[in-house]
């Protein structure tokens, strides 16, 4: 984990659906003590599991074939002539032209009464595979008891963040909130909402309107969805989340082929510079880091992928063309400004202090053309600030007043690498240590 931090990791996901919280209590400790010794802030996000349906007990398999109708029923072991799962929320929503896959798409079925199906995309059923229900709402929340256990452990233990499985309206991130609001410790935790059901896709806005961040979960999206339109609700998650000042992750086989293979396919490399291109604050590995056989070098080429990309003028002409939607705010003027003035006058970096993380993600949105330093002192924060594009978290005390936040910046931006004579901009609340407080903006050159 230390060699994946150095070599370009700024956040963490702990997969809840896998390992016990003791592994997961290991794995928090030994973040933390990389935080510790490289100074650098690290995001944790805890992932929930999720109300994932899955088959019951298939024996040695059900062979599916082609244009067969089969029975669906609600049970625990099938008598090897039917499909049967556990869930009587699946069970109620049962009706002809119902289209449900299976094993991660690779089987498909179409129901053609309540308990009867043609089965359509043909194959072998085994034991405990995934249900995909396309274009239905489950009557079932986002979060299960199982989760709830999840969530109060990994806020027990400082989780930054909490991942939401199969969100399907604004209702289930309301809930997931509530027990959050509930827990002593859990203060400013950042919910992120994983769009993987056309569903969510729907009710987008209202549910990014109240989640802290999104991610595009292309695995179930893609099952859910037909495979074209992935691509689309891509570019539109990542939209809406920049429009709203909020983090996008995009995930799942970013650089699949790396799970064996020490170098990534042609596709692969320009899948994750169209994520760039298109503004997402984030790329994701999983198996690629989580059981492949190259993780830090998996790491160090979706890096490298993410320089090149970040260093070609075109992607700053599309973000320069793109008109984001204002408020009328002294914040959201100040982070449209500093864009404007950091392009004006050849600024190296912006230093935003921020309580809660809101200024500093108003800036990155815009995308200036220089480094964000976010200044912050919680310990929370600076590390959720780690999955917003181009910032640099540090963790520091408030200043006491004007002359103090010159000399505290001074010494700071010694310490990220400026070099004297470079222009910088700052931005503050006053009066200081006061959320949502943003009203300056100062112009400065490194002594």
């Amino acid at each position: 984990m230390r060699l994946l931090a150095d070599v370009g990791v700024d956040a963490f996901r702990l997969n809840f659906s896998h390992g016990s919280h003791d592994d997961h209590k290991a794995n928090i400790e030994a973040i933390r003590k990389i935080e510790q010794d490289t100074g650098r802030s690290i995001a944790i996000v805890a992932d929930m599991q999720g109300p994932k349906l899955r088959v019951g007990e298939m024996g040695d398999g059900l062979e599916l074939r082609y244009g067969d109708t089969v029975k669906l029923r609600r049970a625990e072991q099938s008598d090897g002539t039917d499909i049967v799962h556990p869930h009587v929320e699946l069970e109620q929503i049962l009706e002809p032209g119902l289209i449900l896959k299976f094993d991660d798409g690779k089987l498909q079925v179409t129901m053609i009464s309540d308990t009867e199906a043609r089965v359509d995309v043909p194959g072998l059923l085994k034991s405990r595979k995934g249900i995909n229900v396309v274009n239905k709402v489950l009557p079932m929340s986002a979060m299960t008891p199982k989760d709830e256990r999840d969530m109060q452990f990994a806020m027990d233990n400082g989780a930054d963040w909490i991942a939401l499985s199969f969100v399907q309206t604004a209702r289930d991130v309301v809930d997931a909130r509530k027990v959050i609001d509930a827990h002593p410790k859990a203060a400013g935790t950042g919910i992120i909402v994983k769009i993987e059901k056309p569903s969510a896709v729907e009710d987008l806005d209202s549910i990014l309107s109240i989640a802290d961040a999104a991610m595009v979960a292309r695995g179930d999206l893609g099952v859910e969805l037909p495979l074209e339109r992935v691509p689309v609700v891509q570019r539109r998650i990542i939209r809406k989340g920049r429009e709203l000042g909020k983090p996008v992750i995009v995930a799942t086989h970013m650089l699949e082929s790396m799970i064996d293979a020490p170098t990534p396919t042609r596709a692969e490399a320009s899948d994750v510079a169209t994520a760039i291109y298109q503004g997402a604050d984030a790329v994701m590995l999983s198996a690629e880091t989580a059981v492949g056989r190259h993780p830090a070098t998996a790491v160090a080429i979706m890096d490298r992928i993410i320089s090149a990309a970040e260093g070609d003028p075109i992607l700053w002409e599309y973000f320069g063309q793109t008109e984001l939607p204002h408020e009328g705010s002294a914040e959201d003027a100040i982070s449209r400004s500093v864009k404007t003035i950091a392009k004006t006058i050849d600024a190296k970096a912006v230093f935003g202090y921020t309580r809660t993380g809101s200024t500093v993600a108003r800036i990155s949105r815009e995308r200036p053309p220089c480094r964000i330093i976010g200044l912050t002192p919680s310990r929370r924060t600076a590390s959720q600030m780690a999955l917003i594009w181009g910032t640099h978290p540090v963790l520091t005390s408030d200043p006491t007043g004007f002359d103090a936040m010159a000399e505290h910046v001074q010494i700071i931006a010694k310490d990220v690498g400026l070099n004297t004579g470079d222009r910088i901009l700052i931005s503050a609340g006053v009066p200081f240590g006061v959320p949502g407080t943003t009203n300056t903006l100062k112009i400065d050159t490194v002594g």
